[in-house]
């Protein structure tokens, strides 16, 4: 099953997904992590794990030392555990490893984490009892959320910190948030729940924190969020370029195909789509251009956007990868193996984190450009300066288009790549990590950024094509017609925050691009 948190692609959240031993789509994870879809452990990967855990069970009497399950961890991998001492061995690893610290991690990001880690353990090389990832599952089903403080991942030997605190609250320890989001220990819950705490056997500790589900979760969910934003982008140049009476020309197909990036030719097919029948455009096939070229960010809003658009689909290249792979150190092999390895690494998911996060502060950077046009009188075209009703009396949009310039400042300061970033740990064991998690977090902060900007400029240009008083194309018209149920239309200032906070909240649902679908057809 898949499922969509964006209602603009058209496809409804399932009510149950099935985690089996294949990869689980971008959707399958936000279905679950941020929808609170329901999850399923498919019989083959019940007997996958059996399976699997047959050979760490052969393994514990073997003279020979292996990793998690004979062994002390990290640094300490050369000091031997007697048989007595290995399941405190696994106890004392996840409560020492759940060590977070910061502000409480977002409920969607813990499930996304859980999910993940639930999803590598169905793969059946952990070795891990299919009764631990049957718990995943029932903590995930009864809206039991652990805590997880933001800073303890470096993205190197797994989302160690936050997977230790989940791992926590499976062995009925420490503190979590209930379905109602009340915090409380994770025994009340569990028994209120009715889930019995699972008692971790030989390598399960080590199983539950080794993987990098807290940072790609976070890119999953930013992946939906950003397929809607790219979107609502296009959706808000062409209401600028309507606004500002620009041309639609240079968008023309085969003036696109020249430079052929997929991702620029659609822009390019959303704008020609969402202008289409614009009597304001339109005027210039009769009257002539007279400005003869529209500024860069008008003319070369495909080319920007496109770029974020193919850079975003590399992320998903990427995703998908990291989706289909079982993460674990040691891991156990297909022909029966226990091998150590290096996978865990975050570096594959660190990068584009990073690379996303350059892209959303350059999107947003030639949204706040186009915002300003229609503030300055004299680049708007006729407009009153920053779309006053009374100019000097009221100052109009020229605030708004501060709060734009404040986030887009910020923005460039999270495009800084945490990735390029290591500070050895473990006494020199771990000596190079991925700060995957840091790069991660500070994109979901870009998205946050990203989304408002765009929806200031949708905003204004809305303002601009009111102020023009003339008909808008049919796709524009929608959207500002959407907007004005619950902002109203030009007049002499007003209180501006929730009207902003209207805008954004329209733009983070989709209703403004489902009312621009609705009269243009789909965009891509």
């Amino acid at each position: 099953m898949t499922a969509s948190a964006t209602a603009p692609l058209g496809r409804e959240t399932p009510a149950a997904v099935e985690i089996d031993r294949g990869a689980p789509s971008i959707e399958d994870v936000v279905a679950i992590a941020r929808h609170g879809a329901r999850v399923q452990l498919a019989p083959a990967s019940l007997e996958a794990m059996a399976a699997s855990r047959a050979v760490i069970e052969q393994l514990a009497d073997d003279t020979r030392p292996h990793y998690g399950v004979s062994t002390g961890f990290g640094a300490l991998a050369t000091k031997h555990i007697p048989f007595e001492s290995r399941a405190q061995l696994q106890r004392s690893l996840v409560r020492s490893h759940a060590a977070s610290s910061g502000a409480e991690v977002e409920r969607e990001v813990v499930r996304a984490l859980m999910t993940l880690r639930l999803s590598t353990l169905a793969t059946g090389r952990t070795g891990v009892r299919p009764v631990v990832a049957e718990t995943y599952a029932a903590l995930l089903n009864a809206g039991i959320t652990p805590v997880v403080g933001e800073y303890g991942s470096l993205g190197c030997s797994g989302d160690l910190a936050p997977l230790a605190h989940c791992a926590l609250a499976v062995m009925g320890e420490g503190e979590v948030r209930d379905a109602d989001g009340e915090l409380a220990s994770a025994s009340m819950a569990l028994a209120a729940a009715g889930i019995e705490p699972v008692v971790l056997h030989e390598k399960e500790g080590l199983a539950l924190i080794n993987g990098t589900d807290g940072m790609l979760g976070m890119l999953a969910l930013a992946i939906v969020d950003l397929r809607r934003l790219i979107t609502t982008a296009d959706l808000a140049a062409a209401l600028s370029v309507e606004g500002l009476r620009g041309t639609d020309a240079v968008f023309a197909e085969d003036l696109q195909a020249l430079r052929p990036h997929p991702g620029q030719s659609a822009s390019a097919a959303n704008l020609r789509a969402v202008l289409a029948g614009s009597p304001l455009i339109g005027a210039h096939r009769e009257t002539g251009f007279t400005r003869v070229q529209d500024a860069y960010s008008l003319r070369c809003a495909p080319q920007v956007h496109g770029a974020v658009r193919d850079t975003l689909a590399h992320a998903e290249l990427v995703a998908g990868r990291e989706l289909a792979s079982a993460i674990d150190n040691p891991v156990v092999t297909l022909d029966g193996r226990l091998e150590s390895n290096g996978n865990f690494h975050g570096a594959p998911v660190g990068y584009v984190l990073d690379f996303l996060a350059i892209a959303a502060a350059d999107l947003a950077s030639m949204s706040e450009r186009r915002t300003d046009r229609f503030l300055d009188a004299s680049r708007s075209g006729g407009l009153t300066p920053f779309l006053a009703d009374d100019p000097g009396v009221d100052s109009g949009h020229m605030i708004a288009q501060y709060t734009q310039a404040g986030i887009v400042s910020e923005l460039k300061r999270l495009a800084v790549p945490a990735s390029v970033d290591s500070i050895p740990t473990s006494a020199m064991q771990e000596d190079h990590v991925s700060m995957g998690w840091s790069a991660a977090r500070k994109l979901r902060r870009a998205v946050d950024g990203l989304t408002r900007v765009v929806a200031i400029e949708i905003l204004t240009a809305a303002r601009g094509i009111d102020l023009r008083d003339a008909e808008p194309a049919p796709a524009t018209g929608a959207v500002v017609a959407r907007l004005r149920e619950v902002v109203p239309p030009p007049g002499i200032d007003r209180y501006l925050a929730p009207e902003i906070a209207a805008a954004v909240a329209l733009v983070e649902g989709g209703e403004l691009l489902d009312a621009a679908q609705a009269a243009a057809g789909p965009l891509a």
